[in-house]
């Protein structure tokens, strides 16, 4: 297994330049064939690890995100980033405890975002949640991990769509510390640039679904690009469709289009770390 600070200092200089996919397996399975795919570098994903589970996105405790955490850092060999969603706290204090155990998973980066989960009022308080992001980055830096920290404004998806108020966010999260910023839900080209300009020379991250490709979000100034659980919902889409027409057919058409059961066996049949 490649060491951890060596993982770091890799999935820091991914942010360096250029324009990297950091796509968001679900298992240690899904994280092993993306590695064979070649990426270089993965996230995990709060929405589709919980939906794997049975649960509800954000419906996953602590304990179990932290063992999910150490089983993907420990199963594959490049840097893993964790989706740490709220930070599993409300108070800072709460915030640095909680990161200061992540970063003992293995875990090469960790995103800390704003959202509640409380739709009244969807975001934490502009100071509290710069409190938080400044909790984090001291907790890592306590940690001599080297783990890269993402802040994450959520207004766009959490109902608060204002780009002003989400620039805002970031910016001040970047002065609290955080490496990278992350605001998903940005889907104009003009709304990612503004991000862009606003968080440089900090990287961005941009969460796509089908709407962009790769070549133009990176002449649009982005480093760095994440699915979050769309691949786990195209998975789910597949299953669903062919469970549907065994349900409600009693036919099994949909199975021809499976992948081969030698090439699943064959890859995970091959050396692992």
């Amino acid at each position: 297994m490649t060491p951890l600070a060596d993982r770091c200092l890799a999935f820091r200089h991914l942010h360096e330049s250029g324009c990297f996919v950091v796509p968001n397996p679900w298992d240690l399975g899904s994280a092993r064939l993306l590695v064979l795919l070649g990426f270089p570098a993965l996230a995990t994903t709060s929405s589709g690890f919980a939906w794997s589970l049975g649960r509800s996105d954000n419906g996953v405790p602590l304990e179990t995100t932290l063992d999910h955490f150490r089983a993907l850092a420990e199963g594959v060999e490049v840097p893993v980033n964790g989706d740490f969603t709220s930070g599993f706290a409300v108070e800072p204090e709460g915030v640095a405890g909680n990161v200061a155990a992540a970063c003992r998973t293995g875990v090469a980066g960790l995103s800390i975002e704003d959202s509640t989960g409380d739709e009244a009022e969807p975001l934490f308080p502009f100071g509290l949640a710069v409190e938080r992001v400044r909790a984090a980055r001291e907790a890592i830096d306590a940690s001599g991990s080297g783990v890269l920290l993402t802040g994450r404004s959520e207004g766009f998806i959490a109902g608060r769509p204002d780009l002003g108020e989400t620039l805002r966010r970031l910016v001040a999260y970047s002065e609290a510390g955080a490496d990278c910023l992350y605001a998903p839900g940005l889907r104009k080209e003009e709304e990612i640039r503004a991000a862009v300009d606003a968080v440089a020379p900090k990287p961005l991250n941009v969460l796509v679904g089908s709407d962009f490709t790769v070549a133009l979000l990176a002449e649009l100034g982005v480093r760095r690009i994440s699915v979050g659980g769309a691949l786990a919902r195209a998975a789910w889409a597949a299953f669903l469709a062919a469970a549907r027409e065994i349900a409600e057919d009693g036919t099994f058409t949909a199975l021809a289009g499976a992948v081969p059961f030698a090439e699943i066996d064959g890859a995970f049949g091959r050396p692992q770390p």
